[in-house]
């Protein structure tokens, strides 16, 4: 019997709730000096300090979340972040508070000795909701960076400059939105901050690594000589003939050489001559002065026949008159672009 008694009262002490959460009594009132979310609520009953609440503090915990990014702005409304205040649960909590002070008294009349607490409001929102938000900010104010780019014509240098990017950190902004989401006297005006992202190739990157461009426009029968992306100057040329047309595309400057060889091709065209190399400044070797290899056995060189130049009258390459050849020559490094068109 003894133990049944025992078992029984310590039952009775570990399933019954402490004073201080036991329901409110009747007319019982919170103790003097407790505070809710800035709010005093001392010597008021559970139902004065829930419509106390509500009247201070609802409409404030229920603005909407404003974001300043950029020069646009994004709205977290109440209902979207599923802010919930429960100005009730919030008297309830500081009633509870107020009773474990022991230095706390809490007459009939009202009031009681002075607690000293803030105590925290029932306050609630989606945390998912606002990284959703968050995350829809990001993606809006994000830009990509955007390299600069060239676009070589036969005429002129296109360029596309670059742009820099910005990007939001998403995580920092929830954040952010949840601490003023929990702080009734927190700004909802916030600002995000873009950071800046840099291209990886500007227009000086270009200008860098294009200091000297070539085209030739079969057409027209001109030679441009471009440095850094500018039009210099500008030849005359003869190009390929029909059946030997000059190749179209863009290749680049192979090799150089002052009086060359001509490494005579074996084709039908070459008559006795075919296989054969004739000597540099050999009178029948039609490389005059200076060649700039371009793709396979086609390059630009001088010529002793200036008077075709302007038409469509070699196997292939551009010829060049002689004294434009060795000016060309010099301003030329081996691996310049060139574009045929």
């Amino acid at each position: 019997m003894r133990r049944l008694i025992l078992t029984s009262l310590i039952v009775l002490l570990t399933t019954a709730p402490a004073a201080s959460a036991q329901a409110p009594k009747p007319d019982e009132r919170i103790a003097a000096g407790v505070v809710a979310g800035g709010v005093d609520v001392g010597g008021l009953t559970v139902e004065e300090a829930t419509t106390k609440l509500r009247d201070a503090l609802e409409r404030r915990l229920t603005r909407d979340v404003v974001v300043k990014a950029g020069n646009r702005s994004y709205r977290l409304t109440a209902e979207q972040g599923k802010v919930v205040f429960d100005a009730e649960r919030t008297a309830k909590r500081a009633l509870y508070e107020g009773r474990k002070r022991p230095e706390t008294t809490t007459p009939a009349t009202g009031g009681g000795a002075t607690a000293g607490v803030d105590v925290g409001l029932a306050l609630e929102h989606s945390q998912a909701a606002v990284q959703a938000f968050a995350a829809d900010v990001q993606a809006r104010s994000t830009r990509k960076a955007r390299n600069a780019t060239l676009k070589i014509t036969v005429r002129k240098m296109v360029v596309r400059r670059a742009r820099v990017g910005r990007q939001l950190d998403a995580a920092k902004l929830a954040a952010a939105i949840d601490a003023a989401l929990a702080d009734p006297g927190a700004s909802r005006r916030l600002r995000a901050k873009l950071l800046r992202v840099r291209p990886a190739v500007n227009a000086n990157d270009l200008v860098r690594r294009n200091r000297t461009v070539l085209t030739a426009d079969r057409s027209t029968f001109k030679l441009r000589l471009f440095k850094n992306l500018k039009l210099r100057k500008t030849y005359g040329i003869a190009v390929g003939q029909a059946g030997y047309g000059t190749p179209a595309g863009q290749f680049s400057i192979t090799n150089k050489q002052v009086n060359p060889a001509w490494h005579v091709p074996n084709s039908d065209w070459a008559g006795g001559l075919a296989g054969q190399v004739i000597p540099g400044g050999a009178p029948n070797n039609p490389l005059k002065a200076r060649w700039l290899g371009v793709t396979g056995s086609v390059g630009i060189h001088g010529t002793g026949e200036p008077w075709s130049i302007g038409t469509a009258a070699s196997h292939g390459c551009l010829r060049m008159k002689v004294p434009d050849v060795i000016d060309l020559y010099p301003r030329v490094p081996v691996g310049t672009p060139i574009l045929i068109k």
